[in-house]
């Protein structure tokens, strides 16, 4: 007697019910996949991945514990061979970076049709590394332009949190003048008139979070 070919086993990470139980409903119907569990957040997910060691996971970026880049790199650091997927309706250029540098083999968008979800999973599974070309796209938008140093990025969030200058030197323990110097160099890199539209900025390319 034949064997059946082994399915691709997979986790789904998502904090929202319904797009959870979407996915399961998609994969579950394919005869060479199946959902074998599912989580809500990022620290039950590094445990399913232990428990469960699936092929194949299915991971949103944002979630309500661990943001999805501390989830990946905690389960690539233990399982090296682990194929995550980021599936996400996040398009900023920073999230697609460190998603992917966190070790992510494929940054997907929810948006995208769900025939074209099932054959990107079968390509990385495979053993394939993919990027959706509207996010390939995303990318090549802010190729050539400077990355913030993460001192600007935390001079950045404390901005966006509505601190001033001086709020922001006392926070980092650093002088008024090495504020406003940051403060000039973000608005330059991202090409930004003033601090509104810097944090509008980078929060549309999710350099930084609120």
């Amino acid at each position: 007697m034949s064997q059946e070919p082994r399915k691709i086993r997979i986790l789904i990470v998502d904090d929202h019910p319904l797009v959870r139980h979407g996915l399961s409903g998609i994969i579950n119907q394919q005869p060479d996949m199946v959902v074998v569990a599912e989580s809500s957040c990022g620290r039950e997910a590094i445990q399913q991945v232990r428990l469960h060691l699936p092929d194949l996971t299915v991971m949103d970026m944002r979630l309500p514990d661990i943001h999805g880049v501390e989830a990946i790199k905690t389960i690539v650091a233990e399982f090296p061979e682990a194929r995550i997927v980021i599936l996400s309706s996040y398009e900023g250029d920073a999230d697609i970076r460190a998603g992917l540098k966190a070790g992510a083999k494929a940054y997907l968008l929810k948006g995208m049709e769900s025939k074209e979800l099932l054959e990107e999973i079968r390509c990385i599974h495979a053993g394939k590394k993919r990027i959706h070309p509207t996010v390939a796209a995303k990318l090549g938008e802010f190729l050539t332009e400077d990355n913030l140093t993460q001192r600007e990025v935390e001079v950045l969030r404390l901005v966006a949190d509505g601190n001033s200058n001086k709020e922001i030197a006392q926070r980092l323990f650093i002088s008024e003048d090495t504020v406003k110097m940051h403060v000039r160099n973000i608005l330059s890199k991202l090409g930004a008139s003033d601090r509104t539209q810097a944090v509008t900025t980078a929060l549309r390319r999710g350099i930084v979070q609120l």
